[in-house]
């Protein structure tokens, strides 16, 4: 019989620190909500100590979740616990995350203290949780560099002390499988309680092993696996949850493990996080890239005409993705529209289905054809519209060879309409320059880049910048088959942001478990 294997998801912990991918509350409790569709065993919500913007975020995505364990970060310290404790004891189904370096390498340079003395804060700290939850999991971060006989002693200790998940972190990615499979196998065999627990892994990226080590754990005799949707997470980030799920589904006959994953949603939330972190995902990413099932050559289109199988080791539907074009134009009604976003995996309430209706049919306007990707475009930048201080009411824009570009641009603001216009190196620029003049905002361009997210010369085209408008960049996005609106809609989407953000304290703190 297969064994089950439970999901630990760290994409709203360790992922969202990922350089760009900090996420507001809406956006948080968003990821939370299609998480629980998702069905992941466990969501790590954040690190409370970090600010009290984050602690009530994790509150906040706590008392929202109500069939999945949700867990805090938290290091050693008694009065990191009892905040963390204070953000997820809302929850159904609290846990309590502890964790403190045994690596003599973080021990020197970073902790400056004994073996003994992590060992006796170990242990003090997970006792110190266990006044609050009998579910309380303990990480000894860079476990894969750490001296195998120390770390045997932690561990025997922390299961004494009460934790009931104990988890071997490979906090830089510096393992390789066969070196995971046998720390494993060897803690297993020193540590004389380890049936105790429950014995969990977490795999860092920088080698591009994060998933094999994972895998190799569970081989081992690991029980939990801490992931991100697309991998996401510190420098190169974390295993990827969808790559995992799909490797124990597809490969059953040498791999019988089972998650409880419905992987049907897998395809929604990698679109989710990208839509609302701006982090793309590459064409050519296992599972959930635009590439993974596409067929250009001749002898492969064939195969997979005659029979999928042929070259596809998985359909589109077990991730919830179709495959098939859909063709839509400005014939196309609502009932139709609203079953086709249904298949999609969007459910619209009547006010969402006619503001996307209005956008849609705008497209079909402009287009011959209206595939899946144009529509999902379109789904992800209406429903993700926050509230708006300034929205673009008009916009021409002069350019070409041997012209001075030129941008005028009228905005809307309570009602009232402004309006200048502006001169710069493109029409782009310009049109940024007179967004600028109109709203008083200065912004620093850090990043912008264009995405067809069709095919055809009249693709939708996806703008994604990156401001910084004095206090912190921000993300903006938006579409349009008119690269300059779009273009100019995702700098407002991204002022916008700016303007509505509330300032949180960020203070120095340790969070690269």
């Amino acid at each position: 019989m297969p064994e089950r294997v439970y999901i630990f998801d760290t994409t709203l912990r360790d992922g969202e620190q990922s350089p760009g991918a900090s996420m507001g509350l809406e956006e948080k409790l968003q990821i939370a909500a299609q998480l629980e569709r998702l069905g992941v065993d466990v969501i790590e919500a954040g690190f409370p100590i970090a600010s009290e913007g984050e602690s009530d975020a994790v509150r906040q995505i706590a008392r929202s979740i109500k069939k999945v364990t949700v867990t805090g970060l938290t290091r050693t310290r008694k009065a990191d616990i009892d905040r963390t404790w204070k953000a997820i004891s809302v929850a159904r189904r609290p846990r309590l995350h502890i964790f403190i370096a045994t690596s003599d390498i973080h021990l020197k340079y970073k902790l400056k203290m004994t073996r003994e003395q992590v060992l006796k804060e170990a242990v003090e700290a997970v006792r110190h949780g266990k006044g609050y939850t009998p579910d309380v999991e303990f990480s000894a971060e860079d476990a894969t560099r750490s001296d195998r006989e120390f770390l045997a002693r932690v561990v025997a200790a922390v299961i004494d002390a009460g934790a009931s998940v104990v988890n071997i972190p490979d906090t830089v990615g510096y393992a390789i499988p066969i070196g995971m499979r046998d720390l494993i196998l060897y803690l297993r065999s020193h540590v004389s309680n380890i049936d105790q627990v429950v014995l969990s892994c977490h795999c860092h990226n920088d080698l591009g092993l994060a998933v094999a080590n994972s895998l190799a754990a569970v081989n081992a005799g690991v029980r939990q696996v801490e992931c991100t949707i697309n991998g996401i997470g510190e420098r190169a980030g974390n295993a990827s949850l969808e790559e995992l799920v799909m490797t124990w589904k597809t490969r059953n006959d040498i791999l019988p493990f089972v998650t409880k994953v419905n992987t049907s949603e897998i395809y929604r939330s990698s679109r989710l996080l990208s839509s609302l972190t701006g982090l793309t995902v590459a064409r050519n990413k296992p599972i959930v890239g635009k590439n993974a099932f596409a067929h250009e050559a001749g002898i492969h289109q064939h195969g997979v005409i005659q029979k999928a199988i042929t070259y596809e080791i998985m359909t589109p539907d077990d991730i919830g993705r179709d495959s098939s074009e859909l063709v839509m134009g400005k014939h196309s009604g609502r009932h139709g529209l609203r079953k086709r976003c249904k298949e999609l995996g969007y459910s619209l309430t009547r006010d969402k289905l006619e503001r996307v209706y209005l956008r849609f049919m705008e497209l079909a306007d402009k287009k011959r054809e209206v595939f899946d990707e144009d529509l999902m475009a379109v789904l992800d930048d209406e429903l993700s519209r926050q509230r708006k201080v300034f929205e673009l009411d008009y916009l021409q824009t002069i350019g070409g060879t041997g012209s001075l570009p030129t941008a005028t641009v009228r905005l809307k603001q309570k009602g009232k309409l402004l309006m200048d216009s502006a001169t710069g190196d493109g029409p782009v620029d310009a049109t940024y320059k007179a967004i600028d003049r109109i709203t008083g905002k200065q912004g620093k361009l850090l990043e912008y880049f264009i995405n067809a997210v069709s095919k055809g010369k009249d693709a939708v085209g996806e703008a994604q910048v990156k401001v910084d408008f004095g206090d912190a960049p921000v993300i903006g996005r938006a579409s349009s088959t008119d690269i300059i609106e779009a273009s100019a809609r995702a700098y407002l989407s991204a002022l916008n942001k700016a303007l509505l953000s509330k300032k949180k304290p960020s203070p120095k703190r340790e969070r690269n478990k």
